[in-house]
């Protein structure tokens, strides 16, 4: 009785903290999931098994990256909207400071030559990172005809500059006419004491309403650059990779802020940074508009998966029996396997290819083949960039 009254009462510091102490060590993206759950459901029973499978369950099925959504769901289930804003934004925080520290130097140093050599070796790695991610995505996504015509079209479409949110609207529409009817034995209650409530949901949704008046009345800049990155992660079903594209074909191709290299080096800095690959963000925020426009950039690649995280245990365990959801979620997963084959072709041609190159992408794809952690292929690809580039 009493162990049940002392996880009753964890205190929002306690979820804070260990969380804070969780992300600065949050390297391999959604692979520390299983952190998350070693430490909520074992070491402190915050959770129990079902309760933590049912939140995996939640967070694969909106968009935003998933251990992050994750963190977010231990804080929400143990002391609701606050809890959840501890939790999220103490495992976030050190993924934007480490970054937000690199572009700093980046900015300082990145003209050097030794600092050029690294990121000439690292775009390499990323390129090889990215091809990893479409095989790995593919692999888990591909399950019939239907999803390779759909990932065919997408990569065509995206190739020629249709706008990325167009893809994937259109690609979940083609799934719900596509796809055959399967039911979900999902069930209703799931999460369903979780006593979440409207005004829960209304007060992120009011937050970010009221902030991005602010910025359209102060600056023009900022209130677009916070707008595309609230597009981007409305947008980006199955985790922080799934962004890419989209980042990449708005920040890059439409608008021009940053080129192909250096948007290749924010993945790079992105990949030795802890967290999710989504703090990309933070880099082109800071790139584009300094600190403001670092803080402003990362707010907003994560307000609204949180939102959608909040709003979860009502509303999507219902569409999660909906057929026509189930359909368009099938078509819009299928158009990111076409969106990643197009980014890691399009990586791939801004790459000077040469010998050295060809084999340090090769050892970086056979590396990441066995499942060697990345932040060792990271570091690996980093010290042969400055010595044979």
């Amino acid at each position: 009785m009493k162990n049940k009254e002392e996880k009753k009462e964890v205190s929002l510091s306690k979820l804070f903290l260990s969380f804070l102490r969780l992300g600065a060590t949050a390297f391999g993206g959604p692979t520390m999931v299983a952190y998350i759950r070693e430490m909520s459901v074992k070491k402190y029973m915050w959770l129990s098994q079902d309760e933590f499978k049912n939140g995996v369950a939640l967070c694969q099925s909106i968009p935003g990256a998933t251990a992050m959504q994750m963190a977010g769901y231990v804080g929400l289930v143990k002391r609701g909207l606050p809890g959840a804003i501890a939790t999220f934004s103490g495992f976030g925080l050190p993924a934007f400071a480490f970054m937000l520290f690199l572009s700093w130097l980046y900015t300082i140093y990145g003209g050097l030559p030794l600092v050029t050599s690294l990121f000439n070796g690292l775009q390499v790695i990323v390129v090889a990172i990215v091809a990893n991610a479409t095989y790995i995505f593919g692999r888990d996504t591909m399950k019939g005809y239907g999803d390779i015509i759909i990932a065919l079209l997408s990569a065509g479409a995206f190739w020629a500059g249709i706008s990325p949110f167009l893809v994937i609207i259109g690609a979940a529409l083609v799934g719900m006419a596509i796809y055959k009817a399967q039911k979900n034995p999902a069930s209703a209650k799931e999460n369903g004491n979780r006593n979440r409530s409207v005004y829960l949901f209304l007060f992120p949704v009011a937050f970010t309403a009221l902030g991005v008046i602010i910025l359209f009345a102060v600056n023009k800049r900022l209130f677009e650059l916070a707008l595309l990155m609230l597009k981007i992660d409305l947008f980006a079903f199955g985790g922080g990779f799934a962004s890419l594209p989209l980042m990449l074909q708005e920040v890059v191709h439409a608008r021009g802020w940053i080129d192909s290299k250096t948007f290749m080096d924010g993945i790079a800095l992105g990949q030795v940074t802890p967290g999710p690959i989504i703090i990309t963000a933070t880099f082109v925020g800071f790139l584009t508009n300094g600190l403001a426009g670092a803080s402003i950039a990362t707010l907003a690649i994560f307000i609204p998966s949180f939102t959608l995280l909040i709003l979860g245990g009502d509303i999507f365990n219902r569409l999660k029996g909906s057929v026509v959801f189930q359909n368009a979620t099938k078509g819009i997963f299928a158009s990111f396997v076409g969106l990643l084959l197009f980014v890691t072709f399009k990586f791939a041609f801004a790459v000077s290819w040469n010998a050295i190159k060809a084999l340090l992408c090769a050892g970086a794809i056979f590396a990441l083949f066995k499942k060697i952690d990345i932040i060792y292929i990271v570091l690996a690809g980093a010290v042969i960039s400055m010595v044979f580039m």
